[in-house]
């Protein structure tokens, strides 16, 4: 698919998202081949309930629901954090791992005190992205492996950034510029998939 629907415009597309940070890192992902709106943008204020027992499950319940009320691509992410040590928690309670409503600080110290003590520090993050259109559906998914630190680092990013050390590096993605951890990132893995997909592909 080009990248550029008839009016030369770049295709209009819906994250279906009301993360500021989620957004960002994928509107840099993507470079401006694709005008992409979050939910907010297009007005929808309804929550979502993310239901599911696994990513897909709740990246496609957040697609679907918004594919509803367009006629345009929408596509939505699920991600979390698994921890080997806890079974794969987090997992698809990686948001609300502290309880409602969300709180990330809250939620690194709930980890940070679970793992007390634990040498097995290892975990991972993956994202996996639901693209919705025309009634069909395709999925993407990155991971990436890496281990809990002791204590917190950096001040960028979100989430449990401050806490995750990718394997082969010795800073937390809190520590790395949006660029450094895009390029790594299990977001980022699953975007440039999702890009890929794109760039062949025309639902028009």
């Amino acid at each position: 698919m080009a990248a550029l629907t008839r009016s030369n415009r770049p295709m209009k597309i819906i994250f279906a998202t009301h993360n500021a940070h989620k957004l960002t890192e994928v509107n840099q992902l993507l470079g401006g081949k694709f005008d992409v709106v979050s939910l907010t943008e297009i007005g929808y204020k309804q929550d979502i309930e993310e239901n599911g027992n696994t990513f897909v499950d709740n990246a496609l319940i957040k697609a679907q629901t918004i594919a509803k009320h367009t006629d345009m691509a929408v596509f939505a992410d699920d991600s979390g954090l698994e921890v080997t040590a806890l079974n794969g928690a987090p997992g698809v309670h990686t948001a609300r791992f502290a309880g409602l409503p969300v709180n990330h600080a809250a939620n690194n110290q709930l980890l940070l005190q679970k793992l007390h003590g634990i040498t097995n520090r290892s975990a991972h993050f993956k994202t996996v992205i639901a693209l919705v259109y025309s009634n069909q559906v395709h999925y993407f998914e990155g991971s990436i492996a890496g281990h809990i630190a002791l204590q917190l680092t950096g001040t960028d990013g979100f989430g449990y950034d401050p806490l995750f050390i990718p394997d082969g590096y010795n800073k937390s993605f809190a520590q790395m510029t949006l660029d450094e951890k895009n390029k790594i990132s299990h977001r980022g893995l699953a975007i440039q998939k999702l890009i890929a997909f794109l760039n062949q592909w025309n639902p028009l």
